[in-house]
């Protein structure tokens, strides 16, 4: 990636706009340098002048990038090559070396401050003590403008992805057999993707599992992962592969079981939603709430609107979701590049469920999915 070209874009578009930006560790920033993002944590992890550690430029300033010790050393980004790199120590002041680098910027009395939307509040207040006539606005939503229109070698990276993730569920499918639970299920896809390459899971691997005498449970996890998986039951998978910081996310149904007419009918609509989704993921010609309206009236049409429960997709790209959205409401108008989850699903509380997702880049004459396997349902005797 020509992360030089994308510097100097953003600084373009800070013009006018910001006299300083920051981004801490995030997508920006991995978008913008290059910087990785580690496994994330559930709880909160820091080091001594954490607020400050990201990266620092102006419209004029290449960035600096700001680390604490333990970040530059056991974090591995103090070798970090391309760019301008300074570490504060374990027992140092991290406002006097901000300060020290904002000095070297030569920013006015009342500076105009760009700030990634993952700032700390903690970050926010030690620079209204350091700059207190500064004002403050979205970083985030100005280089929003480069990250929503995707390159071919980004397109490229998120189709790797993609095949990394159908592997993985290829790979899972083999293991699968009566009796399983919903973690053992969980647990095999988290790991089959780590086996092909992937850094781990780019959003916490999700079931939404329902049938006759399996109630669909939202959001209770240790609740549901116990639950022995007892046919017949749909099984839904939602799941993606991390590549080099691109996210992706990715959906098939199974059927523990022969699966009844009812199933069969209602998989066999979200594939025909989806299809009219893509088919209407037209670059230059639809807006986003036209993609979510065409794939949705097969569903509606059909008798089941109400279990129809979201949007239709999301932005994706080095987060797994980003704006535009795919729903009533979003008129963004479509170009090519934009990457879009296309992603139908009826979910029934005490019957049968079905999903399926895709990332589909927009193109002018429709739709490209990047992955295309296991459209029909799978059975699992």
């Amino acid at each position: 990636m020509n992360y030089t070209d994308r510097i100097q874009k953003l600084q373009a578009l800070l013009e006018g706009q910001a006299d300083l930006a920051y981004f801490p560790h995030s997508a920006d920033l991995q978008y913008l340098t290059g910087v990785p993002r580690d496994i994330p944590n559930y709880g909160t992890t820091i080091h001594p002048g954490a607020w400050l550690e990201g990266v620092w430029l102006t419209p004029k300033h290449q960035p600096v990038l700001l680390l604490p010790r333990m970040s530059a050393e056991f974090g591995g980004l103090g070798n970090l090559g391309g760019i301008d790199i300074r570490v504060l120590g374990d027992w140092d002041d991290p406002a006097e070396l901000v300060r020290k680098i904002l000095s070297g910027f030569n920013l006015p009395g009342q500076p105009r401050i760009a700030i990634s939307d993952h700032t700390t509040g903690e970050t926010i207040v030690h620079l209204q003590q350091i700059l207190p006539e500064a004002r403050f606005t979205s970083a985030t939503t100005i280089l929003r403008q480069l990250r929503v229109v995707k390159s071919e070698e980004e397109i490229a990276m998120m189709r790797r992805a993609g095949e990394i993730t159908e592997a993985a569920f290829a790979d899972v499918l083999a293991q699968l057999k009566h009796g399983m639970t919903e973690l053992d299920l969980i647990s095999e896809v988290d790991y089959q993707m780590r086996r092909h390459g992937s850094l781990g899971p780019s959003f916490t691997t999700s079931l939404y599992n329902s049938g006759p005498n399996h109630p669909l449970l939202f959001g209770q996890r240790l609740q549901t992962w116990p639950r022995v998986l007892t046919a017949p039951v749909s099984i839904l998978f939602d799941f993606g592969a991390v590549l080099d910081g691109f996210c992706y996310d990715y959906g098939r149904t199974v059927s523990f079981g022969e699966p009844p007419d009812e199933f069969a009918r209602v998989h066999r609509l979200i594939m025909e939603s989806q299809a009219a989704g893509i088919a209407a993921l037209k670059a230059g010609q639809a807006t986003t709430s036209q993609v979510d309206a065409a794939a949705r009236k097969v569903i509606e049409d059909a008798g089941y609107g109400e279990a129809f429960r979201h949007r239709l997709g999301h932005g994706i790209g080095m987060d797994v979701h980003e704006p535009p959205f795919l729903t009533k409401g979003d008129e963004t108008p479509l170009r090519e590049g934009m990457l879009f989850t296309i992603e139908p699903s009826i979910t029934q509380f005490n019957s049968y469920s079905a999903r399926v997702e895709d990332v589909v880049v927009a193109r002018p004459g429709g739709g490209e999915p990047l992955t295309r396997g296991y459209p029909d349902l799978i059975v699992i005797d």
